[in-house]
């Protein structure tokens, strides 16, 4: 299989850097982290991806049992890894794909080497002892939602993700990468998000790992990133003048500058 087709790799930056590959969230692609990469291209050489059902990846290669777990979206992580020959990269991932980025590093510690995760979550769902942010009554109702009108979800529910209600233009953006994306494949990848517990998954991060929370975010609120640095050992946690789900679009300077010093002190 030709991998980097299969998921529309773009590989930019400086080809001598070390390398640094941008993982998008859900109903996202790659053209999220616009603003980042002009932060990284001098320095690294950058690598973008879509998972297979988003951006201009190949349909095709989609399957509903390989995506039905987060494991297979790691697995696509570390074959586009295996395909550029990369070693100790640094992972950033954007909400579902800071854990995705986890099970990858696990599934290939030769490949990546250190971890950003912005805006992360192990696990949505409240449980004793855990805040998630929402009730399994919660998640059971959003999927419901999407599933009968992913459209009408899309509308709805991407202001919210997004916060920053007087910017409506971010919103607008998040709403119009929903709707691009194939609502069947949408619907897995959505399942596989909300419904993962990665949380036991943290406590095997070996790699310097920095934790980006938002003061606001209504789908990871900040329990949710004090858990995250407490479960990694020796992580880096760091609250972003931002709100918001989606820092790397709202608040990119912020972002940026919290990403590359921590890049910058791997070197």
């Amino acid at each position: 299989m030709d991998i980097p087709r299969r998921n529309n790799v773009t590989v930019t930056g400086n080809p001598q850097g070390p390398a640094v590959v941008l993982a998008h969230g859900f109903g996202c692609d790659q053209n999220m982290w616009r603003l980042t990469v002009p932060a990284l291209a001098e320095d690294y050489r950058v690598v973008l991806f879509d998972y297979v059902g988003a951006g201009r990846s190949d349909p095709s290669a989609f399957s509903q049992d390989r995506y039905a777990t987060l494991g297979g979206y790691a697995r696509d992580v570390v074959e586009v890894c295996e395909a550029l020959d990369l070693r100790d990269a640094a992972f950033v991932g954007h909400s579902v794909s800071a854990m995705i980025g986890v099970l990858a590093a696990a599934l290939a510690p030769e490949r990546i080497g250190a971890l950003v995760m912005v805006a992360p979550s192990p696990r949505y769902i409240d449980d004793e002892g855990y805040r998630g942010g929402f009730s399994a009554e919660d998640i059971d109702e959003l999927l419901e939602s999407l599933e009968s009108n992913y459209l009408g979800w899309s509308a709805a529910m991407a202001p919210v993700i997004m916060g920053n209600a007087e910017r409506p233009e971010l919103g607008e953006e998040l709403r119009n990468s929903f709707c691009a994306t194939d609502p069947d494949m949408a619907r897995v990848f959505a399942h596989t998000t909300f419904l993962s517990d990665s949380r036991d998954d943290l406590k095997s991060v070996g790699v310097p790992t920095l934790v980006l929370e938002c003061t606001q975010d209504a789908i990871a609120p900040r329990e949710v990133g004090a858990f995250v640095h407490r479960a990694i050992p020796g992580s880096t946690l760091v609250t972003l003048d931002a709100t918001g789900h989606c820092p790397h679009l709202s608040a990119p300077e912020a972002t940026n500058e919290a990403i590359t010093t921590f890049l910058a002190g791997l070197r």
